[in-house]
This record gives C-alpha cells, sequence and structure tokens, in this order.
C-alpha cells in the first residue's frame, strides 16, 4: 500500500510559513547586527587611529615642549657659568690689584718711616748742637762772670748762674717739640 501524504493543514502551513519568516528575519537581524558590529568596529577603528594620531601629536608636543625646556636650561647654565667665569675673574683682579695696592703702600710707609727716621736723628744731632752751644756759651758766661766778679759775694754767684740756667732751660724745650714733631 502506497501511502498517502495527509495534507497539512493550514494552521500547519502557516506556522511552517512563520518559522520560515521567522529564520528569515533572525537571519536578517544577525546580518544588520553584524553589519552594525562591524560599522562599529570601524568607527571605534577610526576613533583609535584618531586617539593615537592626538596622543602622537601631543607627545611630539611635549617632546618639543621638553626639548625647548631643555634648550633654556642650557642656554640659562651657559649665561650662569659665564656669570661665575665673570665674577671669579673680577675677584682674581680685585685681589690683584689690592695686593700691588698693600705692596705700594708698605713700600710708601717704609720710605715714610725711613724718611721720618732721617729727618728725627737730624733733629736731634741739631738739638744736640743746639744744647751743646748752649752749655758752651753758658759756661763762657759764667766764666766770663766770674772772673768779672772775682772772688765777689758766693750769693751773686749763684744768681748770675740761675740767669744762665734759665737762659739755657727755654731753648731747649722749643727744640724739643721739634723733635717731637
Amino acid at each position: 500500500m502506497a501511502t498517502r501524504k495527509p495534507k497539512k493543514s493550514e494552521l500547519a502551513q502557516a506556522a511552517d510559513h512563520l518559522s520560515a519568516a521567522a529564520q528569515e528575519v533572525g537571519a536578517a537581524v544577525s546580518e544588520k547586527i553584524s553589519a552594525a558590529g562591524d560599522a562599529i568596529a570601524a568607527g571605534v577603528g577610526e576613533a583609535k587611529k584618531k586617539v593615537l594620531k592626538e596622543r602622537d601629536q601631543a607627545a611630539r608636543g611635549v617632546g618639543s615642549l621638553v626639548k625647548a625646556a631643555e634648550a633654556q636650561l642650557k642656554k640659562a647654565e651657559a649665561q650662569l657659568k659665564k656669570a661665575g667665569d665673570s665674577a671669579r675673574k673680577s675677584v682674581l683682579s680685585a685681589e690683584k690689584k689690592l695686593e700691588a695696592i698693600r705692596r705700594k703702600t708698605a713700600k710708601k710707609l717704609a720710605t715714610l718711616q725711613a724718611s721720618a727716621e732721617r729727618k728725627a736723628n737730624a733733629v736731634k744731632k741739631a738739638v744736640e748742637k743746639e744744647a751743646a752751644a748752649l752749655r758752651k756759651a753758658a759756661t763762657a758766661e759764667t766764666a766770663s762772670i766770674r772772673r768779672k766778679l772775682g772772688a765777689e759775694k758766693p750769693a751773686a754767684k749763684k744768681v748770675v748762674a740761675k740767669k744762665a740756667a734759665a737762659k739755657t732751660a727755654p731753648a731747649k724745650k722749643p727744640a724739643a717739640k721739634k723733635a717731637a714733631k
């Protein structure tokens, strides 16, 4: 016996059609999701490229800023070194000048001291000569007075000696002032 295929009911046929339609919709949705995913992946890829590009540009910008800062630092260090060298040279020059002035003033001082000693010795000798001359004159005067008085009163001799001593004393004082100067 031959089997007969039973006829599907309309409901079964509609279910088959719905099942097929659901599969097609599912496939279409899957394709759309896949396309959307690809589009999103492409967008993310582009965004990632942009971010990487901007990051690289920022890194280059930061790198150029760092290089500029390093250049400024080197320039500042060079200027500082120049200023330090200049200051050292100035200090050395000032020290040399100070040493030369010190030597010059020491020589002048020694010259002035020697000159002052010579002048003091000359004044001292002049005072001594003057004192000797005054003593000699006083002795000669007292001798002449003794001769005149002879053996007269001893009190008169004392008065004459006092007068002679008074004459010699003021003469020595101004000479002593000159020697002190």
